[in-house]
């Protein structure tokens, strides 16, 4: 497998080909198929058309994002009332915030796909 790149944006994902290039959408397909839960991913529908997938992956990545804010924003009220240490305590934050630049990461890179794949898409309409 060859290693792909796209000028397109720094947020493009280095597992997606680049757009135009041979099997570009399936890569990009294959990629968002990770971002969602196995039962979406395996949905007919989702795997003929990317565009709906690519929405699937941004709002399910939203979700995740506003899941973990609230375990970052809550761990220091909540956990010290569950019997954590403050070491744990910490760590749990430090994993929290990693894991939110990590998601603000991915979801940027959903959002570039998305583009791309809508662009492909009107253009093999005619739009």
């Amino acid at each position: 497998m060859s290693l792909t790149y796209s000028p397109i944006s720094t947020d493009w994902p280095c597992q997606v080909k680049t757009p135009g290039s041979r099997d570009w959408e399936r890569s990009a397909a294959k990629w968002l198929r990770e971002l969602v839960p196995t039962r979406y991913a395996s949905y007919p529908l989702l795997i003929r058309q990317p565009v709906l997938l690519a929405r699937h992956a941004q709002i399910q990545l939203q979700q995740e994002i506003r899941v973990v804010r609230t375990a970052l924003h809550s761990a220091r009220a909540e956990l010290p009332a569950m019997g954590m240490p403050e070491s744990v305590i910490e760590h749990t934050i430090k994993l929290y915030a990693a894991e939110l630049t990590q998601l603000n990461h991915i979801a940027r890179g959903v959002r570039v796909i998305t583009q791309a794949l809508v662009e492909s898409h009107s253009a093999r309409q005619g739009h």
